[in-house]
């Protein structure tokens, strides 16, 4: 199910991972992952959660919590389909992504 959103993809000349994020719109830390990403010219795809169907989003936080066991909060990154960084501390993404 999480494969069928409708993710923005942003081109970046660093590929060093599949980094997919779910973000709010609204949420600073989510715009500080983002622009961390942008900064260092990484590539990644995103999803902003509250502008999809609730019943959709119920379900995408559902998903991540049971694969990663964890309770999801924004931003939520998943990195080569089996790390996950919740939140955004940046010394935590440097390490997880290698920067």
């Amino acid at each position: 199910m999480l494969d069928t959103l409708d993710y923005v993809s942003v081109p970046g000349s660093v590929r060093d991972h599949d980094i997919t994020i779910y973000a709010l719109s609204t949420c600073g830390f989510c715009k500080r992952a983002i622009a961390f990403l942008n900064d260092r010219k990484v590539a990644y795809r995103y999803i902003h959660v509250d502008s999809i169907p609730l019943e959709t989003k119920t379900e995408v936080k559902r998903l991540l919590k049971e694969k990663f066991k964890e309770d999801v909060a924004f931003p939520f990154a998943v990195v080569d389909g089996d790390k996950h960084l919740v939140g955004f501390i940046e010394a935590d993404w440097k390490l997880t992504l290698g920067l």
